[in-house]
């Protein structure tokens, strides 16, 4: 079931929302919880309930452990640390049995030249997303990072439906709370919570999908062998950067979105990237809480081990961590290109602004080192996403090479309509830059943190108010219109 589908919008969510008030109204708190799960569960059915045989049984599972591990505590910790090792393994060998398990025997074959068989099993939604957050949750039990158990709390910390499939990662400590303290969202939030979503609707249906096929005829041309223009080329990664930018940020408002409804704040994870200055601030911006659990569950305990080791070699660790995190998004060697590139970037950028405080210079007070280095951040973040995007290795050589001039002005593949790939593809990556974010429009701030402060030039702040109201509606008209041409969310797929 798609976020931006009729089925999602005009009959479940709003049907959700009926029965979770309804008891919640009634004085019914926990059943309203209860109720929540069920239709979480029943949400996830909706694309294969077979795959409920594998979410329900990880879930009680890592329950289990989580709870064994908060009462082991540090009384045995030998046995404290084969549980942790035995859960951890349970979800990452779910991962790699659904996900990865064809990848490695094809690679096998390929290098080895074995002969095993390849399996491609049907990919269960939000595995990735949601086996992170059950890792995560034993990490911190096992290090008496949390304190209430609660069978219902911590099912729903893992599968309530806005942030299941697709993120954000989210941590027990920001969920369990909520869920603790049972919730009654205000009028200002169901206001705010209806903003949002009409955003993101707008955003995945009007921006997104409206420059998608520029980016697809000509990936698509690269993968069926054909030789682009440098012009072409590049339209096609401007158009694809476009893209995936107001798909992934519109999918995060509609999670956003309607959690609000039900008075449950996700964290934020998506703050405009393609305004940083750097790769070290884009990855701050772009998908936040993968970044944050990366950094916190992979980065720094490898650095730290290794600092203990009298071994530091940071950069060494970034692109080991940035490889996982492209293999995180796809089993494919263009995901892990795609890390490993970011990885090489990350790691320049960090000896960059280690020579830079070595010598003393202070080149970002000046206007051009900052246009300089947004515009070499985007090109580079363009460069990668043509890796991201791309069918296979050979397409992403094609496409990059077109890019770089090899394709000549006469490539075998023309398109009529480049102009048009291009003004598209800019005026988004503008709006991308200048307009303000969700979060600035509306002041919205997830679970602990402040909110941001309102653009000066935003002539008309939000609020509850008729015209925003009026604004609202017509946005979410316009885009409700649009829907014969659904598509799914692209990180629908991780």
């Amino acid at each position: 079931m798609l976020f931006n589908s009729y089925e999602y919008l005009l009959g479940f969510l709003p049907l959700s929302l009926l029965a979770f008030h309804g008891l919640a109204r009634a004085r019914r708190p926990r059943l309203a919880m209860a109720a929540l799960l069920l239709l979480s569960l029943a949400f996830y059915a909706r694309w294969s309930p077979l795959h409920l045989l594998l979410l329900v049984p990880l879930v009680a599972l890592n329950y289990a452990a989580v709870s064994l591990l908060a009462s082991l505590g540090a009384s045995r910790p030998r046995l404290a640390r084969g549980l942790l090792a035995a859960a951890v393994a349970l979800d990452l060998g779910a991962l790699a049995a659904f996900k990865y398990a064809g990848f490695a025997s094809e690679t096998a074959n390929a290098l080895l030249g074995l002969r095993l068989p390849v399996v491609r099993a049907v990919l269960p939604l939000g595995i990735s997303f949601f086996t992170f957050e059950m890792i995560t949750s034993v990490v911190d039990a096992s290090a008496g990072g949390l304190e209430r158990r609660d069978p219902l709390d911590y099912a729903l910390f893992v599968t309530f439906f806005p942030h299941l499939v697709a993120g954000p990662i989210v941590r027990h400590d920001e969920m369990m709370p909520q869920f603790r303290r049972g919730v009654r969202p205000t009028a200002a939030m169901a206001c705010m919570g209806v903003t949002l979503l009409a955003i993101g609707l707008a955003k995945k249906v009007l921006l997104a999908d409206g420059v998608a096929p520029f980016a697809s005829a000509r990936f698509g041309a690269a993968a069926a062998g054909q030789v682009l223009s440098p012009a072409d080329a590049w339209a096609g990664a401007l158009a694809y950067a476009a893209q995936i930018y107001f798909d992934f940020s519109g999918y995060s408002d509609m999670a956003i979105g309607a959690a609000l409804l039900f008075g449950i704040r996700l964290p934020v994870n998506f703050a405009s990237p393609y305004r940083a200055g750097s790769i070290i601030e884009f990855w701050q911006r772009w998908h936040i809480t993968l970044s944050r659990l990366l950094r916190e569950y992979v980065y720094v305990p490898l650095a730290f081990r290794a600092a203990r080791r009298g071994r530091p070699h940071p950069y060494r660790y970034l692109v080991v961590t940035m490889l996982l995190a492209g293999l995180w998004h796809g089993a494919g060697w263009t995901f892990v290109a795609w890390g490993g590139l970011h990885g090489a970037y990350l790691a320049v950028n960090h000896a960059w602004r280690a020579l830079a405080q070595r010598l003393r210079l202070d080149v970002a007070r000046h206007p051009a080192f900052r246009f300089a280095a947004a515009a070499v951040t985007l090109a580079a973040v363009v460069i990668a996403w043509v890796l991201f995007r791309a069918a296979d290795l050979p397409t992403a050589g094609r496409m990059l090479a077109s890019m770089a001039g090899a394709g000549g002005a006469g490539g075998r593949a023309t398109f009529a309509d480049t102009g048009a790939a291009f003004a598209a593809a800019g005026a988004l990556l503008l709006l991308a830059r200048v307009a303000p974010n969700s979060q600035q429009l509306t002041g919205y701030a997830g679970p602990g943190d402040v909110p941001p402060d309102a653009p000066a030039l935003l002539p008309l702040a939000w609020g509850p108010s008729p015209r925003w109201a009026v604004a609202v509606g017509l946005l979410a008209a316009a885009s409700l219109a649009s829907l014969s041409r659904v598509s799914e969310f692209i990180y629908f797929q991780f």
